[in-house]
């Protein structure tokens, strides 16, 4: 399977749509879940530093939204929403995905990049210790995470 990776463009809206529905499916095991608001990706359309990573194949099979954010302590990029399709999951893409984002980060100067984990996604939780993450604080029924 080759895929590539490349930002994301307005068109891909829909198919993102679709793979954020999937990602809280799998994470809460229940059809039954809100996808994004109208409007909640629209800041990702307007050339700003955020952005959003696909994983495109015949079509967009993941994604990952970056926020970035700047702050008195210390500017930072929050990893939103990473969803992989379950037929191209376990083959390295989510961690394609974040090395990106780390790349990006780098470029724009940002040193320390932070995401959440719900606690019940024991398998990304392992993932993302072994891409060199650590637990950053509790927030009850997740984690946030830190580069170290």
């Amino acid at each position: 399977m080759g895929y590539r990776i490349r930002i994301a463009i307005p068109e891909d809206e829909q198919r993102i749509r679709e793979l954020f529905i999937e990602m809280l499916q799998t994470i809460y095991h229940t059809e039954d879940v809100e996808g994004y608001e109208a409007g909640s990706l629209d800041r990702y359309w307007t050339n700003g530093e955020e952005r959003v990573l696909v994983a495109e194949d015949e079509s967009v099979v993941a994604y990952l939204s970056i926020e970035v954010h700047h702050e008195q302590e210390a500017d930072y990029i929050y990893l939103d929403d990473l969803s992989v399709t379950e037929s191209y999951r376990n083959l390295g893409i989510g961690s394609a995905l974040i090395h990106e984002a780390e790349g990006y980060a780098k470029e724009i100067g940002i040193q320390h990049i932070l995401f959440h984990v719900e606690k019940s996604n024991t398998k990304a939780f392992q993932l993302y210790e072994r891409l060199g993450y650590k637990v950053y604080r509790d927030d009850g029924n997740r984690y946030m995470m830190i580069n170290d």
